[in-house]
């Protein structure tokens, strides 16, 4: 079977007309690829052009802001890959002279890319005659050849891509690595494909098999880890407080309010009883307006579960000046914040109500 006569035919009946195929620009495409790391392409079109009309070059990303450039990221999720990306523009402007390189190794030596994403810069800008295998490709190779080594080994990743290195139409490395891609998004999908008109139909060692849906071998998952998270939203005037995330966690360089975490689900009223609690309102009356339910708030590898507090203060402490930042509560949309209080902020009409409806803090 001539895989390339098979697949390419296809591709020019069915191919998906995106933004970032109509450019050869490599930080364009650069750009796409690591915004869909993580990201539907459905999803990941608006976020793309949003992202690459604020910066258009590479040297714009390069020079950004880090607060500016996570709110422009905003709604993707996976900050590190912004991150990633802006310290990897800086780089290659030091370096490079804002040039990404066109070799498949040296790229990836840059912040961010991977095996996949250099494939895909490599061969999509620079027509170079390497792979793009994303978890697509596995898909395709893996139920055409019968392939059952686990793509999330080394040992499975390397017989891959030997296999798509065999199979890759050198002339147009490019065109073929879209195709692939899109047959896996298209045609065969993970859990319907569309095998009654597959051009592989008669060659496909999982239909003939009936194995499709063994292949390829899926990864073996931990449980996620679940966290319990109490927010208290500070109504001071028109002012509210906010912190910028610094660990190494989750949601890094994004701002929140006043957290307080617990080890396990408490109520209420326990929450007023914690260190955290009284730390912040030490010494002070505290009027609690509202309290949310528990909002749950599902990552790839931890389940988060949220709650609320509304209270307003007539008065602040020296813990919450010293420890947290006072912004009016009109600019807090300016500030890149976790989707889980973006959407918070965006569903609760207490919320809404509480940070429009106040007057100034009293002087002093």
């Amino acid at each position: 079977m001539d895989f390339k006569s098979f697949l390419l035919p296809w591709y020019r009946q069915n191919k998906r007309d995106l933004p970032w195929r109509r450019t050869t620009d490599p930080y364009l495409i650069w750009v796409a690829e690591i915004i869909l790391q993580q990201t539907r392409v459905a999803q990941g079109v608006g976020y793309y052009e949003r992202f690459i009309n604020e910066f258009p070059t590479v040297f714009d990303l390069a020079t950004a802001q880090e607060d500016r450039v996570l709110k422009v990221w905003q709604g993707l999720g996976y900050y590190t890959r912004a991150r990633n990306l802006q310290k990897a523009a800086k780089r290659i402007v030091e370096r490079y002279n804002g040039e990404l390189p066109s070799s498949y190794n040296e790229l990836l030596t840059v912040e961010g890319i991977g095996s996949y994403s250099a494939g895909a810069i490599a061969s999509f800008a620079f027509k170079q005659v390497v792979p793009a295998i994303d978890g697509n490709v596995y898909r395709v190779m893996a139920r055409v050849f019968g392939i059952f080594s686990s793509p999330y080994t080394s040992k499975g990743k390397q017989e891959f891509y030997e296999l798509v290195m065999e199979l890759i139409d050198r002339n147009q490395p490019d065109v073929f690595n879209q195709a692939l891609l899109d047959f896996g998004a298209l045609q065969c999908t993970p859990l319907a494909p569309m095998c009654g008109n597959c051009p592989f139909r008669e060659y496909c060692y999982a239909f003939r098999n009936n194995v499709i849906s063994s292949l390829p071998v899926k990864q073996k998952k931990n449980a996620p880890r679940e966290r319990y998270f109490n927010y208290v939203m500070i109504a001071f005037g028109y002012d509210t407080f906010i912190i910028k995330r610094k660990e190494k966690d989750i949601w890094l360089s994004l701002y929140e309010f006043p957290l307080i975490e617990t080890d396990k689900m408490v109520d209420e009223e326990a929450v007023y009883n914690l260190l955290g609690w009284k730390s912040i309102f030490k010494g002070v009356s505290v009027k609690v307006k509202h309290v949310s339910p528990i909002v749950k708030h599902v990552l790839s590898h931890q389940t988060i579960y949220a709650r609320f507090f509304l209270v307003e203060l007539d008065k602040i402490t020296s813990f919450v000046k010293k420890n947290f930042i006072q912004i009016p509560k009109s600019e807090l949309d300016s500030y890149s914040t976790p989707v889980l209080i973006d959407s918070y902020l965006a569903a609760e009409p207490a919320a809404m109500y509480f940070f429009k409806s106040h007057k100034p803090a009293p002087e002093g």
